[in-house]
């Protein structure tokens, strides 16, 4: 009996064995493993317009080691939210009749707890807000706005952010500018911001502003653009900061008798009072291939810039005051509108036009598209991304 026991039991040993050494044998795509096992490397945020409504909701994503994408508890939020942004602990959006902001505190697992709302309203201003950015310490918040004029011009409202409780308080605007179109960028040191804007391919400026002590933002200067082409004019459409005192902007070619050329890539430094210069030209910087820009970010080393706009999007090497150099073709021809990047290599991007969602893996080496991109979202509005590390 005992004999039978102990053959029974090496029987069932052996085939144990087997069955381990199929499974340790067994193809296993690593990057699937790590999505499991591992911890998130970024939560991302995409407002998008409710099917058949009128209003909008958060989709929340945990984003894995390898970019892939899953969605978070209670995800979608039933927030009317368009702009976002965040520091680290809060979500601020705009609400969908952007009168008010609304905080959210960012649970450890992503999910999104509402905190309050503040109202926009202030005398200078006509209670109204678009865009939002922060300051690189998370304590400043500032919105585009409408200001003055009849509400005719532009400004950015400035919001100090209580870190406790995620409340907001209104300290004023800038001066008006009646072509200010876009959020502004902050180099390293903090202290100053640059944004640029072309309307209608006819109207230009590239401005940059001082943060005070209160957080607001002061217009100090204004830079000029290269020569272009005979016949053509550049108009400076998007502005991008890096890590040190570097800005790429985006030229657009421009012509009231020719036809539009690609868009090309200018860099800028900025000195010890904020000035602009450039040693850019017309034949140091690099075309692009994404049609009309819209949105321009740099990745979190300063050594990789992002451009997308109608055709696309690519990537291109950025090293400081040297020209910027082409590096990808386009990663997709989708039209794609607003992206940023998180601290481990990927790139989250959407495409209004297309309702997706894509995530890429870039670094200065390698590019690729993530397990399961593109995703499918209805009507894409806006999207930001909170690194978890």
């Amino acid at each position: 009996m005992k004999n039978k026991l102990k053959l029974a039991f090496c029987v069932t040993l052996t085939l144990c064995a087997e069955a381990f050494a199929q499974t340790a044998s067994s193809p296993i795509d690593e990057h699937i493993r790590a999505s499991i096992s591992a911890s998130p490397v970024a939560y991302v945020y995409v407002s998008s317009t409710v099917p058949g409504g009128k209003v909008n909701e958060i989709r929340a994503f945990s984003a894995a080691p390898n970019g892939k994408l899953t969605s978070v508890p209670g995800s979608p939020f039933q927030e009317n939210a368009t702009s976002m942004a965040v520091n680290g602990k809060y979500l601020f959006a705009v609400d969908g009749y952007g009168a008010d902001i609304d905080s959210y505190r960012i649970e450890s697992n992503g999910a999104l707890r509402y905190a309050m709302t503040t109202g926009t309203e202030s005398p200078d201003n006509c209670n109204v807000v678009g865009q939002l950015f922060l300051d690189h310490t998370g304590t400043s918040l500032y919105g585009l706005g409408y200001a003055e004029g009849g509400c005719a011009n532009n400004t950015y409202e400035s919001f100090p952010v209580d870190k406790a409780t995620g409340g907001l308080d209104i300290v004023g605007n800038n001066n008006a500018n009646d072509w200010l179109s876009l959020p502004a960028t902050f180099i390293g040191n903090n202290e100053y911001a640059y944004t640029a804007s072309c309307i209608a391919d006819e109207y230009w400026g590239i401005w940059g502003y001082k943060r005070t002590e209160n957080g607001e933002l002061n217009g100090i200067v204004s830079a000029g653009v290269p020569k272009a082409a005979e016949g053509y004019f550049y108009c400076p459409s998007q502005a991008a900061a890096d890590p040190t005192n570097h800005v790429a902007i985006s030229m657009q070619p421009s012509s009231f008798e020719f036809p539009l050329t690609p868009a090309q890539l200018a860099t800028y430094s900025a000195d010890a009072e904020g000035n602009l210069t450039t040693t850019s030209t017309r034949g140091n910087m690099p075309e692009t291939s994404v049609g009309a820009v819209k949105d321009l970010n740099m990745s979190p080393s300063g050594k990789l810039l992002a451009v997308g706009g109608t055709g696309g999007l690519q990537i291109f090497h950025f090293n400081g005051s040297e020209p910027i150099k082409p590096y990808t073709g386009l990663l997709t021809k989708d039209e794609v509108d607003q992206f940023f990047w998180d601290n481990d290599h990927h790139l989250y991007a959407i495409s209004k036009t297309a309702g997706k969602l894509f995530v890429f893996t870039i670094t200065a080496t390698s590019h690729s598209e993530a397990p399961g991109s593109p995703y499918s979202i209805s009507e894409p509005q806006n999207i930001i991304v909170q690194p978890v590390k």
